[in-house]
């Protein structure tokens, strides 16, 4: 049998849990005992998800229809509550909340072993996260999924009703049908952060401009969920008119969801210019020089 890798990091603080493309930092704070009793009930959820995946890795694959699940795992429904949303309106599989819906997964795990002041689940960039009362939690956003530098920081709060965090783009793990460099969007869990994500990241285009360059999802990843789909591979020079047209064609995606109260905000960025819809929780002033001891990246 396959064993997922479960180490603790040499701060002492931080969990690392890997399984194949799963790849997760998960942090817990408060007593010892309950800390322990988190990771431990973390590691014993781990292992064995990637398989339950894997085991409707086909019906995970295919469009969600609205009001219609067939899915049996837990995770697997997960990801398909968080997208049936936009099966009305647009292609979408619930392999579009994937990052998030284990996120999620193990971080109710980790809340069903113990009393813990906050916690989060890093799943690449998308994550799920705990506030107790009276405390507070620091991300720091990048410019591209793929990036190392931080640009903004953004602060939530033990009352905000934000519990995940999720980043989108052509530059990210997933395909993208868009152009955005990245997109970050705030809501009230990580599945639903990521499929929202997804959603207005596709929004960010310029459909046929000859400066983007597509290619069929399926020639450069055969057995991907998009199929023939394009997808964009590169972004070439834009003007500033149209940059500014891209971000707002997103910006009216994520504005509609906010409405909708599937998204609590959302920033979006594309060659250097930014837009921010709908949250008070991004710093929007110059980064700031260093982030609080409880950052995390998204």
């Amino acid at each position: 049998m396959r064993l997922p890798q479960i180490a603790l990091l040499s701060d002492g603080r931080r969990l690392h849990l890997q399984d194949g493309p799963i790849d997760l930092i998960v942090e817990a704070r408060g007593g010892e005992r309950d800390v322990h009793a988190a990771y431990e009930a973390a590691a014993r959820r781990f292992t064995g998800l990637l398989d339950e995946l894997c085991a409707e890795l086909v019906e995970l694959r295919k469009p969600a229809v609205s009001a219609r699940c067939s899915l049996k795992g837990i995770v697997a429904r997960r990801m398909y509550e968080a997208v049936a949303p936009f099966a009305a309106e647009c292609f979408i599989t619930p392999m579009a909340a994937v990052a998030g819906g284990v996120a999620d997964e193990i971080l109710a795990a980790m809340l069903g072993a113990a009393r813990l002041d906050q916690a989060y689940v890093n799943n690449g960039g998308d994550i799920a996260l705990h506030l107790g009362a009276g405390e507070r939690f620091s991300v720091g956003l990048v410019d591209r999924p793929d990036g190392q530098g931080v640009m903004r920081t953004m602060i939530v709060e033990a009352d905000d009703p934000v519990r995940g965090i999720a980043t989108s783009g052509r530059h990210g793990r997933s395909f993208s049908l868009g152009i955005a460099d990245a997109v970050t969007v705030l809501a009230r869990t990580a599945s639903q952060a990521d499929a929202a994500a997804t959603i207005i990241a596709n929004a960010v285009d310029l459909p046929g401009h000859p400066a983007i360059v597509r290619r069929p999802a399926e020639e450069i990843q055969p057995d991907s969920d998009l199929g023939a789909r394009l997808v964009t591979r590169d972004v070439g020079e834009l003007p500033r008119g149209e940059i500014a047209a891209a971000l707002e064609s997103g910006a009216e995606r994520a504005r509609q969801l906010f409405d909708r109260g599937l998204i609590e905000g959302a920033m979006l960025q594309l060659c250097g210019d930014m837009l921010v819809i709908g949250t008070k929780h991004i710093e929007r002033d110059r980064p700031r020089p260093r982030l609080a001891e409880s950052a995390v990246h998204a």
